[in-house]
């Protein structure tokens, strides 16, 4: 035993033995550590849930638009992936997300009812206001006319004298939004036909009332109609009234606004002198 134990505290001592022994004891740790790392990586995380069916935009999710599968972990470092089925079902997608079938949930397409938003009006600029101007399959080119599109709005109406007036009333309109009779955007629902009956503009108070009094002038046969750029243009001058002419026609057929306010300012202080 003796000996034994004196051998051993040789084999210690030996620098070449002490050398080998580190040698092998740090490749060890370094292909442990490394196994383990591998593990860790590509070891399944369970039960996550994914899209039974694609989800259109503004949709509900309910419990049997889930199933649920394994993915490696490395696909959820950078926390955007919804784990938890608690945090999707009864939430809706967001207004502007389709998620296909087989797709994760992320935090950016899923939200509260609350938070579903009006894109349309989302988009409308300081000092304007929304103008819902009405069209057909046929006035938008079989619906061609996409939001983000620019047309410029046209206008035909018959004198008194029985002529035919037709020009470009307004250049520049950029389309916000398309709907159909039921306010449903044309375009959000890839698997459902929606027929276009709505544009929605974005305009300043004055081209608003201007648009709007020609639209009631059918004593006039008065139709508005837009007439595409032909493509989506990224930068356009601002909307702008082009024909004064048909400006002028429109506002000497109707009453001047600040007629109206004058009006409205009379009455109102007769009924104070009289009360």
């Amino acid at each position: 035993m003796n000996n034994f134990m004196i051998s051993l505290q040789k084999f210690f001592k030996n620098k070449n033995t002490v050398t080998i022994i580190g040698v092998v004891a740090i490749i060890l740790i370094l292909f442990f550590g490394y196994r383990y790392q591998i593990n860790k990586q590509v070891s399944p995380v369970t039960g996550i849930p994914v899209a039974a069916t694609t989800i259109q935009p503004r949709t509900k999710i309910t419990d049997d638009m889930l199933e649920y599968i394994d993915v490696a972990p490395i696909v959820l470092q950078k926390g955007e992936v919804i784990t938890n089925k608690n945090a999707i079902v009864g939430k809706y997608s967001n207004y502007n997300t389709v998620i296909p079938k087989g797709s994760m949930f992320y935090n950016a397409t899923v939200i509260n009812e609350e938070e579903l938003p009006d894109s349309a009006f989302i988009e409308v600029e300081d000092g304007q206001v929304p103008y819902n101007f009405p069209v057909t399959m046929d006035t938008t080119y079989g619906n061609s006319i996409f939001p983000g599109n620019y047309v410029d709005i046209y206008m035909k109406a018959v004198r008194k004298d029985g002529k035919l007036m037709v020009g470009k009333l307004l250049e520049n309109v950029k389309v916000l939004a398309v709907k159909d009779s039921a306010g449903r955007h044309v375009f959000e629902n890839s698997q459902e036909a929606r027929t276009p009956a709505f544009l929605i503009f974005g305009v300043s108070p004055e081209v608003n009332i201007l648009l709007r009094k020609a639209s009631y002038m059918s004593s006039y046969s008065t139709v508005l109609f837009p007439v595409p750029h032909g493509a989506t243009i990224e930068e356009e001058g601002a909307t702008a009234v082009t024909s004064q002419t048909l400006k002028d026609f429109i506002n000497a057929n109707t009453v001047a606004n600040d007629e109206i306010e004058d009006k409205k300012q009379t009455t109102e202080t007769t009924t104070t002198v009289t009360e």
